[in-house]
């Protein structure tokens, strides 16, 4: 596009600029008007636009558009020059001021995670280089006896009873039941809800029984599934523990624990070994006895009042889902293994309460025989 002196003279004037416009189109190196006819002047403003020439002589890299740099203060004397030295008689493209390269800035990590909901989180690289805390505690006891399936095993020694044992304390006059058919058991489960969505992911059972190389003494198994794949192994398992002679008992199991291992059975397509068994539950003969004693009949209050039974550190039975489904996704293995132990106590605990009531009821029957003789 061509620009005549005409058109740069109006745009000089929308512009403000407030240099005269030359007389005869030729201005000085600092952008001042040459007077018309000077010779002189011309070979200035020719020394200015192309300086380093004695007469204001084109050098020989003058015919290149980038050799030649503005040297006027003024854009638009510049532009003028140009109209005028220029052989096309086109004008050169007014080069934009170069604006400056902005500072580098430390980009803000904090505000990209907020800004992608992260926030709390740690980023990639501070976690590669430091693990969660327990990350690395996800130690089960016991042994894996199936894929997810593990199996406590503990014994403690003791007398087993001699004789059978009365269930005139449960109102089951003339009924005995011997001691080592006794199974005292006790569930973990994931709610207590009940229905088909509850589970039992972990069965506690004790028995007396005659070690060969520990002797008597009261034998403490338990399964424990970490995975959900693990339950139809585990009510297997729990199912060749039992025998036709098997009495249940329980603290309010003939409710709870009875009912939802029979659902899981019949969800899980096994024959359900329960139903046929005998079941002494612990918690109504309690009732009977102890109501209005202390404050209330559970089993650890049971234990601490009647037995003088202390628990230490014990994890209450009603954050045993959450430590469960925290062990499942991914979490650590502590508090799992503080449900272990609660459940190891809850079947210890039966077996002491059973002997405590049967001697109860024979002490009562043995004063009674003695005031009316």
């Amino acid at each position: 596009m061509s620009l005549s002196l005409d058109k740069l003279r109006l745009l000089r004037r929308q512009a403000g600029d407030a240099t005269p416009a030359p007389i005869d189109g030729r201005v000085a190196a600092n952008g001042e008007p040459l007077a018309e006819g000077g010779d002189a002047s011309v070979a200035a403003d020719r020394a200015s636009v192309h300086p380093g020439q004695p007469d204001g002589s084109l050098p020989a890299a003058a015919n290149d558009a980038h050799a030649r740099k503005p040297a006027p203060a003024s854009v638009f004397a510049w532009v003028e020059q140009e109209i005028r030295h220029k052989p096309t008689g086109e004008a050169a493209p007014v080069p934009a001021a170069k604006a400056p390269a902005p500072a580098l800035r430390k980009p803000d990590v904090g505000g990209l995670h907020r800004l992608l909901g992260l926030r709390g989180r740690a980023a990639p690289a501070a976690t590669a280089a430091k693990p969660r805390a327990n990350a690395q505690d996800r130690h089960i006891p016991g042994e894996e006896i199936a894929p997810g399936l593990f199996l406590i095993e503990s014994f403690l020694p003791q007398p087993i009873p001699t004789g059978a044992l009365s269930l005139a304390f449960a109102r089951r006059e003339g009924e005995q039941v011997q001691p080592q058919d006794l199974m005292f058991f006790d569930t973990e489960t994931t709610g207590l809800a009940g229905g088909t969505g509850t589970r039992a992911f972990m069965i506690g059972a004790a028995d007396w029984h005659a070690h060969p190389g520990q002797g008597d003494g009261l034998r403490i198994r338990q399964l424990l599934m970490t995975t959900m794949a693990a339950e139809t192994a585990m009510l297997r398992e729990f199912a060749g523990w039992l025998q036709p002679s098997t009495v249940f008992s329980s603290y309010n199991g003939r409710c709870y624990d009875a009912p939802l291992l029979k659902t899981r059975y019949r969800l899980a397509r096994q024959r359900c070994p329960i139903t046929p068994l005998d079941h002494v539950d612990l918690l109504f003969p309690t009732r009977r006895r102890y109501r209005g004693t202390w404050e209330n009949c559970r089993l650890a209050t049971i234990e601490r009042q009647l037995l003088q039974i202390v628990r230490e550190d014990d994890l209450p039975g009603s954050e045993a889902p959450a430590a469960w489904l925290n062990y499942l996704r991914g979490g650590s293995a502590v508090n799992l293994r503080r449900v272990a132990d609660h459940n190891h106590q809850d079947v210890v605990t039966l077996s002491l309460l059973m002997l405590r009531l049967v001697a109860e009821e024979q002490r009562e029957r043995e004063t009674l025989a003695l005031q009316g003789g």
